[in-house]
């Protein structure tokens, strides 16, 4: 059937315009080519490229502190014989564990030590809370913690496999009361099994999510069907191009971000659907033919889409510059990520609506609708767009947002591997029943090093400086020379060369989290004074464990946040500056998405922090969090403003609000809906930081796009006016033009 003929087409002007409607002639001419090179591209990339492997048995890629490694190096150097691990076994029966069964698991350490098994297993040092063992305990004779050292040449699931099997073959008796195996390396290896059980999972829901509120928005069956060809061509491209590029580059990816680039790029795909299939329903409407109508959509959202593409690319791409190697691995991938969508929205959207045309929203009919005049606006866009009113708005949004923005100061950042994990897994049950025999710090404690000449023959001073350990405030326990004769044998605490001594340090809060961070803090700073007080002169201390890399990463972490937020922050005004051209609009919306970025943090800290009872929250996800949802909100700012900026060129400022802003606040809210639902549901994974992570996207998302998008950036417009564009003055001098135009009409 012929198409109705287009309505004449008003010429573009500038150099820009006809630019960008020449693309768009090229990609509806193209487009059937453009749509089977993108399926061939995800069907090379799956069968081609090497897929993203997330990398979660390296504790260095957390970002781990130096000081701590070499620490641990340094020990082991002096003693020639380990003594921190981070797996261990756990016996415990709360009605007491019979002599026998705490002898033998002394005996069994022993012989772990000694190779007589056959094992991958280097070695073990079991510790009972015996009264006499560990007096801090907050039980007695009820629990064995066995300290086990598989060999560090295997991975994080081999390691913990070996531990798993060698307890499964010796405590097979019910009175050995075996629960289970835990610490960082099982924990990080049950992180990973989780992950691998949810993601497929969580991956469908979200796109059914996502799917829905397409189906919703516009009313079809189609418009899902095309973001679900769009974002499975971006997904399959990305996964296999990010491993690629992560080999190429010897760079390090969190095995936790394939979730999230799943979302992203479902968030962002989506996003840019809906702005052109509102664009291309709009221009049906005027009943334009249904290549026109795709061209003209092109021509019109490629711009903005494109510079909100690369605005959030160049955003995450700022966590380059951080020294942590595990946002040198976020960063590469997220660019990468939001680049590939943005290729893909910017020529496979475009080239499915020049195909589908008014297909696109079966089974809703789009068909050319008259000229009616413009519907009265509603009364919160009446508000926004008048001074008084917008006043009155803008101080309730910086209050409210200001208030919630203030709880962010007492945001506390922590590790907590096994905390994250689920209550149900081994490693979670095991840590639980390890706290109740001793204390929470015995999974990890940390390891103090005292080295001096001769200081291992000074045996009196050395025991002093144990006692006055166990005095510090956090501390439930020490353990060193003499506490554990099978230990001393084999030279566990007290150098050969008597040059140095050493305790393991239990402290009574968790050993990832806020509260012992703090607690080692204060510890590190009195131990010279302590050696001091204890007769041992200057003395030279290493300090290595999980409590201390967790410090160092945190530390390392909060070193790292200046310089993201800086060159974020620049990032982000920069791009903005350049399309509007302007100075003063973008440095009150960036004002504005920094505003709301605390007020998520500050709620974050309520929900998780005071209402759950957290005692922290994962060290990397407010600072992943705040670079992408700082980098979204500059990308719905330029669709919002720049609807308005495109209208104030022709009309008063007060009118151009009330024509832009309905228009591109449907698209943002439906936008939003869909992006807020595909970071949100990542809560779906029962991992402490996919929850956080859910959480602090999809509040911070809701609360862009209903508060600063839909009141406080309008109102701001509003208040601000024709000056938002100085010193460009462009929207003066549009008017001016205008002005001029209709006087030499008259």
């Amino acid at each position: 059937m012929s198409e109705a003929p287009a309505p004449e087409v008003e010429p573009r002007r500038g150099f820009m315009a006809r630019l960008w409607y020449g693309y768009a002639r090229v990609t509806v001419a193209l487009r059937w080519v453009i749509v089977v090179g993108w399926v061939a591209a995800a069907i090379a990339a799956t069968l081609f490229l090497p897929p993203m492997q997330g990398t979660v048995d390296d504790i260095e890629a957390l970002g781990a502190d130096d000081a701590s490694f070499a620490a641990e190096k340094r020990s082991l150097e002096l003693f020639e014989f380990p003594l921190l691990s981070r797996a261990a076994i756990v016996q415990r029966n709360p009605e007491g564990l019979p002599p026998l069964v705490q002898a033998e698991a002394v005996m069994r350490g022993i012989a772990v030590t000694q190779r007589k098994y056959d094992t991958p297993l280097l070695g073990a040092i079991p510790v009972p809370n015996a009264e006499a063992a560990f007096p801090g305990a907050g039980e007695k004779n009820t629990t064995v913690i066995t300290y086990v050292f598989a060999d560090p040449q295997l991975n994080f699931f081999e390691q913990t496999r070996a531990v798993e099997d060698f307890a499964a073959e010796q405590l097979t008796d019910p009175s050995d009361a075996y629960v289970g195996v835990t610490g960082s390396i099982p924990a990080r290896a049950a992180q990973g099994l989780v992950l691998n059980s949810y993601v497929h999972i969580v991956e469908v829901v979200t796109v059914l999510a996502v799917l829905t509120i397409m189906a919703l928005t516009f009313g079809s069956l189609i418009a899902p069907l095309l973001t679900l060809i769009s974002v499975g061509a971006a997904v399959f491209v990305t996964l296999g191009v990010s491993g690629w590029v992560a080999g190429m580059m010897d760079v390090s990816i969190p095995a936790d971000l394939r979730p999230l680039i799943v979302a992203l790029l479902l968030g962002i795909v989506t996003d840019y659907c809906i702005f052109y299939l509102s664009g291309l329903r709009t221009r049906l409407r005027e009943g334009h033919s249904r290549l026109e109508a795709a061209r003209l959509a092109t021509a019109s959202f490629t711009p903005i889409v494109t510079v909100a593409g690369v605005t959030v690319a160049a955003g995450t791409a700022s966590l380059l510059v951080a020294e942590s190697p595990l946002f040198r691995g976020f960063g590469p991938a997220l660019a990468l990520t939001v680049l590939t969508g943005l290729v893909v929205a910017v020529t496979l959207v475009p080239a499915l609506l020049a195909i589908l045309g008014r297909g696109a929203f079966w089974p809703r009919t789009i068909t050319p609708e008259p000229v009616r005049a413009r519907k009265r606006p509603s009364l919160l866009t009446r508000a926004v767009a008048n001074r008084a009113s917008a006043l009155v708005l803008v101080l309730v949004c910086v209050a409210g947002l200001g208030a919630a923005a203030y709880q962010a100061r007492h945001l506390d950042l922590g590790l907590g591997f096994v905390q994250s994990l689920p209550e149900t897994t081994s490693a979670q049950r095991a840590e639980d029943a390890a706290g109740k025999g001793f204390a929470p710090g015995i999974i990890s404690p940390t390891e103090i090093v005292v080295e001096a000449p001769g200081v291992g023959e000074k045996a009196d001073e050395v025991a002093q400086l144990g006692e006055a350990l166990k005095t510090q405030p956090g501390v439930a326990g020490v353990i060193g020379p003499g506490d554990l004769p099978a230990a001393d044998d084999v030279g566990a605490f007290t150098a050969k060369s008597g040059e140095a001594v050493r305790f393991l340090v239990v402290l009574d809060s968790t050993p990832l989290e806020a509260t012992a961070i703090d607690t080692l803090r204060n510890l590190e700073a009195e131990l010279p004074q302590l050696a001091s007080d204890a007769g041992l002169g200057e003395v030279t201390t290493h300090v290595g464990g999980d409590t201390a890399l967790a410090s160092g990463v945190i530390a390392d972490t909060t070193n790292d946040l200046f310089r993201i937020g800086i060159v974020a922050l620049a990032v982000n005004l920069l791009l903005l500056v350049v399309f509007l051209r302007a100075l003063i609009a973008p440095l009150y919306l960036l004002a504005s998405s920094v505003l709301a970025l605390g007020a998520t943090l500050g709620l974050s800290v309520l929900f998780f922090q005071d209402f759950l009872g957290h005692d922290d929250q994962t060290f990397y996800v407010p600072f992943a969090g705040s670079v992408l949802l700082l980098s979204l909100g500059s990308d719905y700012n330029i669709f919002a403003v720049g609807h308005v900026w495109q209208e104030a060129r022709n009309r008063p400022m007060r009118e151009a609000i009330l024509v832009a802003t309905p228009e591109s606040n449907r698209a943002i809210t439906s936008a939003g809906l869909a992006l807020a639902a595909s970071f949100g549901l990542l809560a779906l994974v029962p991992l402490g930081p996919f929850r956080e992570l859910g959480f602090l996207l999809g509040v911070g998302i809701l609360i862009d796009v209903f508060i600063v998008r839909a009141l406080l950036v309008p109102s701001l417009i509003t208040l601000v006016g024709p000056v938002s564009s100085w010193p460009s003055g462009i929207l003066r001098r549009e008017r001016r033009a205008r002005d001029r135009t209709a006087r030499a009409r008259s």
